[in-house]
């Protein structure tokens, strides 16, 4: 399977920036780094990734602010520039940072179709966050070819193959 699907749309709280994205996630983080939930202000966020070139906007336009991350490397979030609701991030995943997008998954129109695949940074999770039993959760970070699965791993490559690096 290459993970193409039906479309899904989301967009921003103001209803300026639209945009579809084109398949089903490699992945979904619920990540609980306190990066996250300074920028989001809350416990933690829910990112589910995609190839960049699966995300179109339809509508509206989007400003690129870099802020600092826990790591050090920063990240780019995308937000509408009318209501500023942060729709996508970059982050410099190993030289991929224009070819994987996070969206937040707040901005689907039907936000309940992505659950976490698995939490990362759970050590500074929030003590009144409690996560499923038999949810997947690391205290920082996992290794791809641990949790990701074949084909998302598989669509993982063509993007590192694009980009002439490998890093999974």
């Amino acid at each position: 399977m290459d993970g193409q699907t039906e479309n899904y749309e989301g967009g921003c709280i103001c209803g300026e920036v639209r945009y579809d994205v084109t398949s089903e996630p490699m992945i979904v983080h619920g990540c609980h780094c306190r990066g996250c939930q300074r920028n989001s202000g809350t416990a933690f966020a829910i990112n589910a990734l995609f190839e960049a070139d699966r995300i179109h906007l339809l509508s509206g336009q989007i400003e690129e602010i870099t802020v600092p991350t826990p790591s050090g490397v920063g990240q780019i979030i995308s937000r509408c520039s009318k209501c500023k609701t942060a729709v996508w991030s970059n982050y410099n995943m190993g030289g991929l940072k224009e070819r994987i997008r996070f969206i937040r998954v707040g901005t689907l129109d039907n936000p309940d179709m992505y659950s976490p695949d698995v939490h990362i940074f759970t050590s500074t999770k929030h003590p009144m966050v409690q996560l499923p039993k038999d949810a997947l959760a690391v205290e920082t970070f996992y290794k791809w070819s641990e949790v990701w699965s074949a084909e998302s791993l598989e669509r993982l490559h063509v993007v590192e193959q694009d980009a002439g690096i490998w890093i999974a």
